[in-house]
């Protein structure tokens, strides 16, 4: 993938993750020419305040998707509890309320899923720690559309069950990438404009 030849960066992650979102999420420029979306695996009976507690750590506007919501580039949408996540294809996002995937709800599989087949080879996908096996599928399935497929090394995940079955997966079709080179991995093939001194 060609920096400047994608529109949509999908992570998900679980147990261990939101420490790392807390260090990659702020070090992407505030000029990122594309939307992120995310899902975590959160408690369902209990209002987040995820999107928030990352609001205000980055340089890029933080929302908590509400249904029907439009898709635009430069913002960081985080799942709310208790819904899946989905994309359509005029380019806006759907909550659903289906049953539990990988006994998850949001599920990250349904998220990459639905991102493969919107936005195909112009979608990348970045599976982080977890203690399950959702986002595996999911990432394939970005990586069979043409997508870039990125994992966090399992040796730096608290929980390492969710990028090792990504891996089992995807092989080397999935990059492995440590928490300090994934901000600028993502940044450089989004196009947008990487500080001095930082590097992939």
């Amino acid at each position: 993938m060609a920096p400047g030849e994608l529109d949509l960066v999908v992570i998900g992650g679980s147990a261990g993750s939101l420490e790392v979102l807390l260090e990659i999420l702020p070090a992407l420029p505030a000029d990122l020419p594309v939307a992120v979306a995310i899902v975590l695996h959160l408690m369902p009976t209990a209002p987040s305040l995820v999107w928030q507690l990352l609001g205000a750590h980055c340089r890029l506007p933080v929302r908590e998707v509400e249904d029907k919501e439009p898709i635009c580039a430069g913002t960081i949408y985080v799942a709310p509890p208790n819904y899946h996540l989905l994309i359509e294809r005029h380019g806006a996002f759907a909550l659903a309320v289906d049953a539990p995937v990988n006994f998850s709800r949001p599920s990250i599989d349904v998220l990459f899923g639905s991102a493969a087949h919107v936005y195909g080879a112009r979608c990348a996908g970045l599976l982080l720690s977890g203690a399950n096996d959702d986002g595996a599928e999911g990432l394939e399935r970005i990586h069979r559309a043409g997508g870039a497929t990125f994992v966090q090394d399992p040796a730096t995940a608290s929980s390492d069950t969710m990028p090792q079955a990504a891996l089992r997966r995807l092989g080397t079709a999935a990059r492995v990438l440590t928490i300090p080179s994934i901000a600028s991995v993502v940044s450089i093939i989004a196009g947008a404009t990487i500080r001095p001194g930082t590097r992939p």
